[in-house]
């Protein structure tokens, strides 16, 4: 597979992934766990189909010692035992703001308020801007074809 434009070296995107890069920073520096915001870069990679994303997050989450068999359980997290009830809060607020268009009303009140049951209002404020991003990501990789496989934690700072 080959990608049908080069994202690295054109220009526009060049400036818009500097822009969603800036916005990412501050996800990563803000009080909304490390690991749960690769389980989410990660499950909304899934349900969009972003291979090159989905490669990308569960290299990056493996290298800060998360664990394989939390790695492969996140696409059936509802039956597996090893993520927290906040981390599950997450994965559900993931699913619910990545199919955005499959539900009717948005996401669910009872979504949103098992979510801030474990996640004060800055984490709440990362967490949804944090899925906004990664969704964003996903459709730029998926529309552009961009191949997967190759990534290796750190090559992009």
């Amino acid at each position: 597979m080959e990608a049908r434009l080069n994202l690295f070296t054109n220009p526009v995107s060049g400036k818009v992934f500097k822009h969603i890069n800036a916005a990412g920073k501050a996800l990563s520096e803000s009080t909304l766990p490390a690991a749960t915001q690769e389980l989410v870069k990660i499950r909304a990679s899934q349900i969009n189909g972003c291979g090159f994303c989905t490669d990308m997050h569960t290299k990056d989450a493996a290298h800060a010692g998360e664990s394989a068999q939390r790695l492969h359980l996140v696409a059936a997290w509802r039956e597996a035992t090893v993520f927290t009830e906040a981390e599950r809060a997450a994965l559900e607020l993931t699913e619910e703001g990545t199919r955005i268009a499959d539900a009717a009303g948005g996401v669910p009140d009872a979504v949103w308020q098992n979510a801030a049951k474990h996640y004060d209002e800055e984490q709440l404020a990362a967490l949804i801007s944090l899925i906004a991003i990664i969704n964003a990501y996903n459709r730029v990789n998926v529309i552009n074809q961009q191949p997967a496989g190759d990534y290796q934690p750190g090559m992009f700072g």
